[in-house]
């Protein structure tokens, strides 16, 4: 026996999930804007401490390397929800809007999958800093767990990419019907 699931409860399930997902980032994102403000805390006490006491803070540099590398990994997930990425449209703009969102489909799938494929990557790669044991040069800090943020802004990428790729599904399954 079939059970057929109604198209409200789909979409239903389908605005959780966007909204989860876009919660996520959104988190992510705030978690991005602290590290930024952190960094930016850091680099003028070690401008202050330069000028005034002669003494710069041990291993600023690598500091400001490795939360620079959080703020950017942490906040792409919320630029894609929000659609800040630069987008070429110089020669879709002029297609059908049919054909428009079969390509954006296609589109949003090939990066959804590379990056869902470099999330991974970058996880195995955390791993194996992990059980190398590396550390940073001066600071000799892990530096494993700076990646496995970064390997999980990229997932959570992917999955504001799967949501717009369900979207624009659900976008031209509607239109065919019409």
């Amino acid at each position: 026996m079939r059970y057929a699931i109604g198209q409200l409860e789909v979409m239903g399930y389908m605005k959780r999930f966007s909204d989860l997902v876009t919660g996520l980032s959104r988190l992510l994102d705030q978690a991005a804007g602290f590290f930024l403000v952190a960094t930016i805390v850091l680099i003028v006490l070690n401008i202050l401490l330069r000028a005034v006491f002669k003494t710069p803070i041990f291993g600023a540099y690598e500091y400001v390397g490795l939360l620079t590398a959080l703020v950017i990994g942490l906040a792409i997930a919320y630029c894609g929800v929000q659609n800040a990425h630069i987008a070429v449209t110089l020669v879709t703009e002029r297609l059908p809007a049919r054909l428009q969102t079969l390509i954006s489909i296609f589109i949003n799938l090939i990066s959804m999958c590379f990056l869902a494929v470099c999330a991974w990557y970058v996880g195995l790669y955390a791993g194996s800093m992990k059980d190398s044991g590396l550390v940073s040069p001066t600071t000799q800090i892990p530096t494993y767990p700076f990646v496995y943020l970064i390997a999980l802004g990229l997932l959570v990428y992917s999955l504001v990419l799967l949501v717009r790729t369900i979207e624009s599904i659900i976008k031209a399954a509607n239109k065919s019907k019409d």
